[in-house]
């Protein structure tokens, strides 16, 4: 009787010895995803989300393999990235899927995470470039209001890491914290291209001039009044990248253009129409006051000084100007006429470049559909 005691009390201690380590391993597990949850929750970018989930995630929670597969079906992930400086090339990890197809067949309707043995037919495309044997892996699904969103895939050596059956709260939470904050990346990043302001300068982008000129042309066809363009072009602009760092030229675009701005009136548009390019519309502006205000902007830049800590750095810009008189013998095609005045701006911001930049020229009067011929200030 006693020896039956003394084996079921050894017994019951080895399961609470049990139980103790895996409340112990769970209590570890648990610090390692709210550090991470903490972690993630502080970014700021889709791109250091991405950096995070490559590279931090491996070493929080010792795996050997990790990917990240997002859905990019107007492939535009991967030029949200590279606009951020991330090196998409340089992680092989992130896998870009065109569709939904993959994840609808390993997942189904369920959206349950698969675990358990590498299998090549079901799992390769989750794994590319892969130079270690997987033995076992967690694909998990990242989903958000019924939609998929793309998976995160984990990959260990060990056979006994990830096995069929095992509990999954922490995988399943880990994937709802992370499609969570990948759900509102996405939306910021589509958010900031699709509005109309640029984030970087402080003035309007191309899709807002794009709506706004239509407007302009409209309005001066029935004011019988002149518009203005003047299409901005910083010198030399890729050296300055190349030899002072992408951080001096933010700061050379974004007072390149608040220089342009103050010499602007309140009503006159300017919008940065791509790199280091600008647009400026300016109503009821004949030719001659365009060149003079040109060459207000022009002679302004050229005394500006950028800090670059031994040195200062100094800039110029060239200008090209169009000007739009509306005929009142007849009404023209507005989509025409604003082609017309922007490509005549840029022309003329052409010949500038070509004549020895840190000038201006200008394609002087243009009527209905026409296309003056360029001439030098």
């Amino acid at each position: 009787m006693q020896d039956d005691l003394s084996t079921d009390l050894s017994i019951l201690e080895s399961h609470l010895d049990g139980m103790l380590g895996r409340i112990h391993d769970n209590s570890v597990t648990l610090r390692r995803f709210q550090l991470f949850e903490k972690k993630l929750l502080s970014l700021n970018s889709l791109s250091e989300m991405v950096e995070m989930v490559l590279t931090d995630a491996r070493e929080f929670f010792d795996l050997d393999v990790i990917s990240f597969c997002l859905i990019d079906e107007k492939q535009e992930l991967a030029s949200y990235l590279a606009e951020d400086g991330y090196k998409v090339s340089s992680h092989p990890g992130l896998v870009f899927l065109q569709d939904k197809e993959l994840l609808r067949t390993t997942f189904g309707f369920a959206m349950q995470p698969f675990l358990g043995a590498y299998k090549s037919a079901k799992c390769r495309e989750f794994f590319p470039n892969r130079d270690k044997r997987i033995a076992s892996v967690a694909i998990i699904p990242l989903t958000r209001r019924g939609k998929y969103l793309g998976s995160l895939n984990l990959g260990s050596l060990d056979p006994s890491r990830f096995v069929d059956g095992m509990a999954t709260d922490f995988v399943e939470h880990m994937a709802a914290v992370v499609s969570m904050c990948l759900e509102n990346h996405l939306n910021f990043e589509i958010l900031r291209r699709t509005s109309l302001m640029d984030t970087l300068t402080g003035v309007n982008n191309r899709r807002f001039l794009e709506q706004r000129l239509g407007e302009e042309i409209d309005r001066s066809q029935r004011s019988a009044e002149p518009l203005t363009c003047f299409f901005l072009d910083i010198d030399f602009f890729k050296k300055v990248n190349d030899e002072y760092g992408h951080q001096i030229g933010d700061q050379v675009l974004a007072l390149v253009a608040r220089t342009v701005r103050e010499q602007l009136r309140n009503n006159d548009v300017l919008a940065r129409y791509g790199g280091e390019e600008f647009v400026a519309l300016l109503s009821n502006i004949n030719d001659a006051i365009a060149v003079d205000i040109a060459e207000r902007i022009r002679s302004r830049i050229k005394t500006l000084e950028i800090d670059c800590g031994e040195e200062k750095l100094h800039i110029t810009i060239s200008i090209g100007v169009a000007t739009y008189v509306p005929s009142d013998a007849e009404a023209h095609d507005t989509k025409q006429i604003a082609e017309t005045l922007v490509r005549s701006a840029d022309d003329a911001l052409y010949q500038a470049k070509h004549s020895g930049r840190d000038r201006v020229i200008s394609s002087g009067r243009l009527t209905g559909g026409s296309h003056p011929a360029s001439k030098a200030i």
